[in-house]
C-alpha cells in the first residue's frame, strides 16, 4: 500500500472541506440517537469521499514524482524507482550522451499510471477540488 503523505494543503482541504458540511446534518444524526463515532463514520465520512479522494490522488501524484528524496534517500542501483531512473538515462550515465527517444519513451511510460488514476477518479476531483471553495 503506498503511503499516504498528508502535508499542511491537504490538512487545509479537509478543514475546508468539513467546514463546509453543514451542522444541521450532524445535529440530525444526534437526534437520530447517533454517538460522535457514528455520527462521522456514518454520516459525514460518506459525504467527504470527494475530498479524500482528491487528497489520496495529489499526494499519490507527489510521491509519484518524488526524485530528490530517492536521489537522496538510496545508493544501491537496485532500489532506484521509475522516476531515477529517468534522470539517470537523461544525465547520460548508461551510456555515451544522452539518449532522448528512450528517456521520451520511460518518461511516457511513467506518466501512464498517474493519468489511470487521475482518469478513474476525475469526477471525484472535480467536485472535491471545488467542494469546500465557497461558503454560502
Amino acid at each position: 500500500m503506498l503511503p499516504l503523505l498528508v502535508d499542511a494543503a491537504g490538512v487545509f482541504i479537509m478543514k475546508q472541506f468539513f467546514e463546509s458540511i453543514p451542522e444541521s446534518v450532524e445535529e440530525a444524526a444526534r437526534i437520530d440517537g447517533a454517538s460522535t463515532f457514528r455520527t462521522f463514520w456514518s454520516v459525514v465520512l460518506p459525504m467527504s469521499r470527494p475530498a479524500l479522494i482528491t487528497l489520496t490522488n495529489l499526494s499519490f501524484q507527489g510521491s509519484w514524482n518524488e526524485l530528490p528524496h530517492f536521489i537522496v534517500a538510496s545508493q544501491d542501483r537496485d532500489l532506484f524507482t521509475l522516476t531515477s531512473g529517468v534522470a539517470t538515462l537523461t544525465s547520460g550515465q548508461l551510456g555515451s550522451g544522452s539518449q532522448y527517444p528512450i528517456t521520451m519513451a520511460a518518461a511516457l511510460l511513467m506518466t501512464i499510471p498517474v493519468a489511470i488514476v487521475f482518469l478513474i477518479f476525475q469526477e471525484y476531483l472535480v467536485r472535491g477540488g471545488t467542494s469546500g471553495a465557497v461558503k454560502g
